[in-house]
Parts: structure tokens; sequence; C-alpha cells
């Protein structure tokens, strides 16, 4: 495949079967990522009276994984940019199959927090690399809502992670045996997609950006207009690139503060559910309290992406963000001031539920905004990988202080 400076009969392009195709492809990564974020809660719940978990060691088994995920995004956002995405495309799946199935396998405590940081490797290294192929190889009319679907593949995530624990909690197997299942489980729609990934083409606006060309055996080679001094070929020319030029400094400072804000709120939510649930009623089975989150997350957070879906290309990206961030601080701050909230259940289930709606429909703006039409293709994993960093700091943050506050 030769680079070609013209886009125009891609970027003019309907969805066709191949769209789907990379769409659930690229997807599986972010379905993998929120299954794991809803699973540790569950998990943790199950483990503590089986170690006696401390609050420190809690903190680090939550927030372990997510703080690899900004060492993962960075590694393999700036590789994606100097050997292809197509390259090291399947690679981040196999290094999170095999920290899910360690961390099943594991002894102690410790041993499952240093399994989960090889874990948080391979989960931050799907996120630059997916939604960037995503994007490059989507049309204009409909990269927004193609892009969003690769995001929105978290719901289904976080509505089988629930049914799956609740199927598995209901039987009579030991708890030992079941907190191990379900991490391990993680590495299997990994693993499905494998395959599929390592056998997708290279995208073409990768090959135009970095001066490349693809032969029909899939290796890359120097195109004819390979220039030494203004294609990236050491692993920080990314990096430089975007410091170096003012403007687009300012535009990733501005979505890395909107994902680090954003971040805070939504994962520490969503691990913390449980303890947040609790305030409902503290003597709720494991059972019961993992069939509430399944309700919350089917009735509100997955209509939240399907509306984001529907109407990215139709409202906006800005219209959206605005909305959905409005939405989520009044909700939040109806929890925090309403006095004793807790205490009346289906007002206070409704108001959690509509956080989760607005947290699903504005979220996926600052993550989007790795478009052409704000950053070079030659840009973007470097881009998408120091937004998730940010981001992931943010989550530690918020694991740590649900702990501790």
């Amino acid at each position: 495949m030769t680079a070609s400076t013209d886009f125009s009969e891609m970027d003019n392009a309907g969805i066709s079967k191949e769209h789907w195709k990379i769409m659930f492809i690229s997807g599986m990564g972010f379905f993998t990522d929120a299954y794991d974020l809803f699973i540790i809660g569950v998990v943790m719940a199950l483990l503590k009276p089986i170690w006696h978990v401390a609050k420190v060691e809690e903190a680090l088994v939550e927030s372990t994984a997510l703080i690899a995920a900004a060492l993962g995004a960075l590694l393999f956002g700036r590789v994606a940019d100097m050997l292809g995405r197509k390259q090291i495309y399947g690679a981040e799946v196999l290094v999170r199959a095999a920290g899910a199935i360690a961390c099943g396998l594991s002894p102690n405590i410790w041993w499952l927090i240093g399994f989960r940081f090889i874990l948080g490797i391979g989960i931050g290294g799907d996120y630059p690399v997916s939604a960037t192929i995503m994007s490059e190889y989507s049309g204009n009319s409909y990269r927004g809502m193609l892009v969003t679907l690769v995001f929105a593949m978290q719901a289904a995530g976080l509505v089988l992670g629930p049914l799956f624990a609740a199927a598995l909690i209901s039987t009579g197997m030991s708890h030992n045996i079941k907190w191990r299942i379900l991490v391990a489980f993680g590495a299997l729609p990994a693993l499905a997609v494998y395959s599929a990934r390592r056998h997708l083409r290279e995208t073409p606006r990768f090959l135009k950006a970095a001066g490349r060309e693809e032969d029909e055996s899939g290796n890359l080679r120097r195109a004819a207009h390979f220039n030494e001094n203004e294609h990236s070929v050491s692993f920080w020319d990314g990096f430089h690139r975007l410091v170096d030029n003012r403007k687009l400094l300012m535009r990733l400072v501005g979505a890395s503060g909107a994902w680090f804000l954003m971040d805070f709120a939504y994962y520490g939510n969503t691990v913390s559910s449980p303890l947040v649930l609790s305030a409902l009623s503290a003597d709720h089975t494991i059972l019961q309290k993992t069939l509430t989150e399944l309700a919350i997350f089917a009735v509100f957070a997955a209509p939240g992406y399907a509306f984001a879906a529907f109407y990215m290309d139709k409202l906006g990206r800005k219209t959206i963000q605005n909305l959905g961030f409005c939405m989520m601080a009044l909700a939040f701050g109806l929890l925090a001031v309403v006095p004793n909230v807790e205490k009346l259940v289906y007002p206070f289930l409704i108001i959690y539920g509509f956080s989760y709606f607005f947290t699903e429909f504005g979220r996926i703006r600052p993550r989007s905004f790795i478009r052409r039409r704000f950053f070079p293709s030659e840009c973007e994993p470097p881009v998408m990988a120091l937004r998730r960093r940010w981001g992931s700091l943010a989550v530690s943050s918020a694991f740590l202080l649900s702990r501790f506050l």
C-alpha cells in the first residue's frame, strides 16, 4: 500500500462492513478495561475477608493497574508512531491477557498488586492505538460516531461485569475460587481479537505522515517521499514536536486537563460504587449490591453511550461535553448537599444513575480530541498517551482518597 496524499475517497465514504469490523476489534480493549474497572471492586469485597487486606493494600490493588496504564500508554503510543500502528497492534492484548491470568494465580496480595501492574501496561497500551486506528480509518461524516462507539464498548463491559459476577457469586463455589475466575476472565475478550488485530492493514494516514509504504506481506519500508528531517525517527521526537509547537501544546494541556478532571470523578465513582451503594444499606449482600450496580449500568450508563454515539455528529463535541460535564456536576452536587439523601433509596438511585448517564454522554469529547483537525497523524498516539497518563494519575488519586477520607 502506497501512501497517497489524497484521502478524499476515504473522507467521503459511508460506513462499510470494514468500519464495523475495525470498530469491534478496536473496541474490545475498552470492553475489557470496563470489565476490569468494575470487577476489581467485587473482587476486593470477596478477597478482604480471606487475606485480611488493609486499606493501603486495597488502594494499591485498585490503583496500580491505572498507574501502570500511564506508562503503557506512553510506551505503546510512541512506538506506534515509530514502527506503525499495526506493527505492535496485538502485543498489548497479550500483555493484558498475561496480566489477567497471572492475577488469578496470585498467592498473596503483593503478588496480585505486581501482576495488576503488568495488566495495567496492557490496558494503557490499548488506549492510544485503538482510538487512533478507528479515527484514521473513518470518514468525515461518521468519524465522531465510530470513535464514540469504540469507547461505547465500555458499556458492554460494565453490563457484562456485574452479570458474570452475579452469576458466579450465586453459585456454591468458594470465594477464593470466585475472585480468581473473575480477574482471569478478562483475558478471554483480549485474546479473542488478537489474530484480527495482527491482520489489520496499516492506516493510509500513518503511511503518509511517517513517509512509509506497505508491501503485500504487511512489511513497512521507507517511501519515496521519506525525509529524515521531517519524519520522526527517535522515541522522543513526537513528544518534542508537541512541546515545541505552542498551539498543539495548548490543545494538549486543555484536553489533558479535561481528561484529568473527568477521570477523577468517573473512575473513582465506578470502582467505589460498592462503597457508595453501601450507604443505602450496609447489610446488603455482595450479590444484592452487584445486582443494584447492574441495574444502574444497564438503565443509565449504557443509554448514555448510545445517546452520545447518535448525537456526536449532530450536536457536536463541544455541546455534548459541556452538557455532560454540567449535568455531572449537578448530580454530584445534589448527592453532596441534600441532607440524608442516602436514606431516600429511589431519589438516591435516580440521582446517582443520572450522574452515570451524563458521565458516559459527556466524557467522549476529551478523548475524541485527537481528530486530525486538532493534531496531525504523527502526533496522535503521543497525544492520546499523554492525556491517558494524566487520566491515570487522576484515577489513582481518586482511589487513594476514597479509601482514606
